[in-house]
Formats: C-alpha cells, structure tokens, sequence
C-alpha cells in the first residue's frame, strides 16, 4: 500500500520503482514524477523530514486530481504543516491564563469559602424575606403600639425608662417573629445539612473577628463619606432618639436596656436572617461573594436610614465574609454586638 511505501527511508531502486508504479495508477505524467524525484534527491540532504510528513504528503497526492501535480504543491504543504506549531501559541497562552484563573478563585473560594447546599429555590426564598418584612412593620408599627393604646399607654408619655422597656419588648417580638417565621418556612426540609444554622464555640474564628475590629474606623470614615454624600436636608427637623435621650438623661437603668436591645437582641436575630439564612440560600443563584454583597444591602436597606447605606453594607460585607469562613453564627453575631457596643459607647461621650 502507499502508506508502508511512503514511511520508509530512500534507498536508490526499489523506492522509485514503487514509487513510479503508485504515480502511474495515478496517472501523473511522466515529466512531473521526473521533477518530483528530483526534487527528492535535491531536498533530502537538506530537509531530515519525518516520515509522518511524507505519508501526508503521499497520500494528498493519491487523492489529487492531475491537476495537482505542480511540483511546488508539497514544499506549500509541508511548510505549512511545520508552521502549525506556531499557530498554536495563542490557543496554549489562553489555556495558561485559564489555569492561573482557577486557582487565583480557588485562593478566593478558601477565603470566603464555598457555596451551601441549598434545599429550597428562590421561592421560599421569597416567601422567608417578604414575611419578615412584614411581620417587622407590623409589630413595630401597629401591634405593639396598640397593645400599649389598650392598656392605656402612651409611647409619648412613657419616662425614659418605660420607652427603653417599650423598644425592648417591640425588639424581642420582632426577633422571635422572625425566627418563628424561619421555623414554619423551612420544616418540609428538615433536617438542614449541618452547616446551616450553625453556633459554636469551636474553630478558629476569634482572628477573623478581630481582623474585623479593625475595620471599625474605616466604617466610621464611610459614615462620614456616607453623609457628605447624602446631607441631612436642612428642612429636617434635628431630632434625639430615646437612646440618645437616655444617654443625655444619664439614666442607667434605661441605658442598661438600651445596651441590652443594640449588643444582644439586635444582632442576634438580624444575623439568623441575613446572614444565616439570606446569604448561604441566595449561593444557589450566584457566587458566594456576590451573595455577600446582595445580603450586606438587604441588611443596609432594613435599617431604613440612607445616611448609614455604606458603612452598613461595608460592614455587612465583613460580617458575611467571616461567616463564609467559618459557617459558624456566632462570629458574626459577635462582631455585630462590638459594633453596636463601639457605637453606643461613641454615643455616650
């Protein structure tokens, strides 16, 4: 056959003689296989050839037509063949960058760590947020002012001690609201994998939170950017809240339970929501960092207050983080509580 004629070195006789005899099956005239095999004996010294190449070649002429028989068809051929190489950098530089990209997100992946399994969809999803959000304007707003109005309270005439009991009685009910609300959504799919939900003492997460104690100032410097950014229109009236009231008043039974309310309630029940169950649900649609960052401004935005958007989402962001490293509630619970306890004690100079 071609093939086992083609791949064998040049001796002087029988190769042209099985050489002529396959051209003339193919009917190439007798001065084209005279300057091919010239053409042969002129290059071989000069081109060490591999044998894969003449096998192409041969078997490109056993399937040309008689017009293909322009002796400078094979020197095209096999220049081409030999520049393939260098068509292929591109191709081996894209794979390349490809390969520093995986493992710069694997880098990533083991900082922020890797995304929940996630029982439910988005629906629950839904259903879980628009409830709390609900039920949050609901007591705060009409149920537990009017259990005050029928028993003949008024919020307004409450001393300074009776409004930081009434901010604490509304603040417990929102919580436990809450994670009544987490608790009837999500019992068609117990049990949860083990890492949902998690409190612990164990791990090494006392660093992580340290680390984000140190980003404290820098959210004091974006509460300042914040409002720069978005002034207090100067038609609004200036007006104290009961806390800074309290603290005004020097009234320490009413300060205790105010501390108790923004160190110990507050992000107890802020953090189950969003970062328990909001970030690690919203890791099945995106990756864990974007999920961070749409949990941070969900937490910003419950807060209602423009003025403090960027450093609540800032803050946010590092609390998710070190949830994502650690699957573990109780960091950023209690990054949460220094926070809130950094900013009651600036409130109280």
């Amino acid at each position: 056959m071609l093939s086992s004629n083609c791949t064998h070195s040049f001796p002087p006789r029988p190769f042209l003689s099985n050489l002529s005899r396959r051209f003339r099956v193919s009917k190439f005239p007798p001065k084209s296989l005279h300057t091919f095999t010239h053409r042969i004996r002129i290059n071989e010294p000069h081109h060490r050839i591999s044998t894969k190449r003449w096998k192409i070649s041969c078997f490109r002429n056993e399937e040309s037509s008689s017009g293909a028989s322009n002796p400078e068809f094979i020197d095209d051929f096999l220049r081409k063949e030999l520049e393939k190489p260098e068509i292929d950098k591109p191709s081996v530089e894209k794979r390349n960058l490809i390969s520093q990209f995986r493992e710069a997100a694997d880098v990533v992946f083991k900082v922020i760590g890797k995304p929940w399994t996630v029982p439910w969809t988005a629906e629950t999803i839904l259903q879980v947020m628009l409830l709390w959000i609900v039920s949050f304007w609901f007591i705060g707003s009409w149920m537990i002012p009017f259990g005050a109005y029928m028993v003949g309270i008024s919020k307004e005439s409450l001393t300074f001690r009776g409004q930081a009991l009434f901010s604490l009685l509304t603040d417990v009910t929102e919580g436990l609201a809450g994670i009544l609300i987490l608790k009837r959504c999500l019992s068609r799919f117990r049990p949860l994998p083990s890492d949902w939900f998690k409190f612990s003492l164990k791990g090494n997460w006392l660093l992580d939170v340290l680390l984000g104690c140190l980003m404290f100032p820098l959210v004091n410097r974006l509460s300042q950017f914040n409002l720069d950014l978005l002034p207090v229109l100067p038609s609004t009236p200036i007006t104290l809240s009961s806390v800074e009231q309290s603290i005004l008043a020097r009234d320490p039974v009413a300060m205790a339970l105010y501390a108790l309310v923004l160190v110990v309630c507050a992000p107890l029940w802020e953090e189950i929501v969003f970062r328990g169950f909001l970030l690690p649900s919203l890791t099945k649609y995106m990756p864990v960092w974007c999920s961070i960052l749409m949990s941070s401004i969900a937490f910003a935005l419950a807060h209602f207050n423009v003025q403090r958007m960027l450093p609540l989402i800032f803050l946010g962001v590092v609390m998710g983080v070190i949830y994502g490293r650690s699957r573990n509630l109780l960091p950023s619970i209690l990054l949460h509580s220094l926070w809130n306890g950094f900013v009651f004690l600036d409130l109280m100079k």
